[in-house]
């Protein structure tokens, strides 16, 4: 690790920054680097402002890609370099409006009987019931399953936990999904390797096909908040 990335991942430590955004604002300047071949210190604002239309017009990045890589390099030039540069100030993605595909409760279930490896159908098929995000989904813990109150306690995206009802018709089926691992941690455990602990599934494995993936859209209702939180196994 050069020191640079090292003073980079400190500052944004000291910010508080989750690890996840660490990643992603470090990829950001990694790339952009790798964009001119030179170190990140070494590139002028002209060089920054080519990069930024080169990522507009010729690769037409989503908006949510080219928000990342602003972000992340305007905290390694504003706050690790400490220069004032206008083009930080003035850049941003063009906005988009799209409306979400939403699935009918049929097609739900023709997808989800299309993912063959049980893991993954039983994690798809409660992020879909109970609206979670994939990755929430994927590390949900057995303890934040709440069987009394039909509650799930979620680790939400920026440190921001939630409760969310937990559908009466999926409690049967995380039970039975249970009794196949018994993990005592992990509600959706990837499988062990020898010698190993038990490890959540990735979320980049958790789907089913590309072009169901692309299609699935979450219509459970809205969230409602419960006040007290009791952590109950499933079992």
């Amino acid at each position: 690790m050069t020191p640079l990335r090292r003073r980079m991942l400190e500052d944004m430590q000291l910010r508080g920054f989750s690890a996840r955004t660490q990643e992603c604002y470090t990829a950001a300047v990694r790339q952009f680097a790798e964009h001119y071949h030179r170190s990140p210190d070494q590139l002028t604002e002209e060089d920054l402002r080519q990069y930024f239309l080169y990522l507009a017009n010729e690769k037409q990045v989503a908006r949510a890609t080219a928000t990342i890589a602003l972000c992340g390099i305007r905290f390694f030039f504003e706050q690790t370099l400490r220069r004032d540069w206008t083009t930080l100030r003035f850049v941003r993605p063009a906005r988009e409006h799209k409306l979400p595909v939403v699935l009918s409760r049929d097609e739900v279930r023709r997808v989800l009987a299309a993912v063959r490896i049980p893991v993954y159908r039983m994690c798809l098929t409660t992020i879909y019931a109970c609206g979670l995000r994939l990755l929430e989904g994927a590390r949900l813990a057995v303890a934040d399953v709440d069987s009394a109150r039909m509650v799930v306690h979620v680790h939400g995206k920026g440190k921001q936990d939630r409760y969310v009802p937990l559908p009466a018709p999926i409690l049967p089926g995380l039970r039975a999904y249970w009794c196949t691992h018994r993990s005592r941690e992990w509600m959706f455990p990837a499988p062990p390797r020898p010698a190993a602990a038990w490890r959540t599934v990735s979320p980049t494995t958790v789907g089913p096909s590309p072009a169901a993936v692309c299609r699935v859209r979450s219509t459970a209702p809205s969230s409602r908040v419960v006040s007290r939180r009791r952590r109950m196994c499933i079992p």
